[in-house]
C-alpha cells in the first residue's frame, strides 16, 4: 500500500482544510488577566511564563477591586499563535485568575505608558530638549541648571520615538512603566 500524497492547504476536492492553523510567525499580544489579590498570585502568574521560556515584554498590575481583592495583571507578550493560545488556556486554568482577555484579538483597545525621561545638556541641545517635549506634549517635571526630567505618556511607540530623538541631545535614563490596555466600548 503506498502513502497518502496529500498536499497542505484546501482544495475544491477535499472536506477538510489541513493548513495549519498555527503560524510560525511573531506576534505580540497584549493580555488583562484579574486575579486575587493575595501574596504569591504575581509570582505564580510570571512563573507559568518563565518555567515555560515565554518572553514577557512589559508587566503592569495594580489592585482594581479593594473589597473584592482583585488585582488586574497587564501583560504584553510575544509568540506565535499557538504559543499565545498556550498562554491563555495555561492562565485560566490557576486557581486565583478570575479573567482572562486577549485585548489584542478581542476588539479595538486603548494603551497607553508612563515615562520619565533624565535629559541632560547645554546650550542649543537644551533648547531642542524643550521643543521636543513641547512637540511630544511631554511635561517638564524637574529643572536643573544641567539637566532635565521629562513626563510622556502615551503609545510604546511614542514613548520610542521620544527616547530616540532625545538620545542624541543627551538622554542619561528612562523609567518606564509598562502597558496599561482597556478594551474600547461598553463591555469589559
Amino acid at each position: 500500500m503506498s502513502p497518502l500524497k496529500i498536499e497542505q492547504g484546501s482544495s475544491k476536492h477535499s472536506a477538510y482544510d489541513l493548513r495549519s492553523t498555527y503560524g510560525d510567525h511573531q506576534e505580540t499580544h497584549t493580555l488583562a488577566v484579574v486575579v486575587d489579590n493575595e501574596a504569591g498570585v504575581l509570582a505564580r502568574v510570571i512563573g507559568l511564563f518563565s518555567g515555560r521560556g515565554y518572553n514577557i515584554e512589559s508587566l503592569t498590575v495594580a489592585e482594581i477591586d479593594h473589597e473584592g481583592h482583585r488585582s488586574r495583571i497587564t501583560i504584553v507578550t510575544t509568540g506565535t499563535p499557538q504559543v499565545i493560545e498556550q498562554i491563555k488556556a495555561q492562565l485560566a486554568r490557576m486557581v486565583p485568575v478570575h479573567e482572562v482577555h486577549d485585548l489584542t484579538v478581542e476588539g479595538a483597545s486603548v494603551e497607553r505608558e508612563l515615562a520619565l525621561f533624565k535629559v541632560a545638556g547645554a546650550g542649543d541641545h537644551r533648547i531642542e530638549a524643550l521643543r521636543l517635549a513641547e512637540i511630544f506634549r511631554a511635561n517638564v517635571v524637574d529643572s536643573t541648571l544641567e539637566s532635565f526630567v521629562f513626563e510622556i505618556t502615551g503609545t510604546p511607540q511614542k514613548i520610542d520615538a521620544f527616547g530616540d530623538l532625545m538620545r542624541p541631545l543627551g538622554l542619561i535614563e528612562i523609567a518606564r512603566t509598562g502597558v496599561a490596555a482597556l478594551s474600547r466600548g461598553t463591555s469589559g
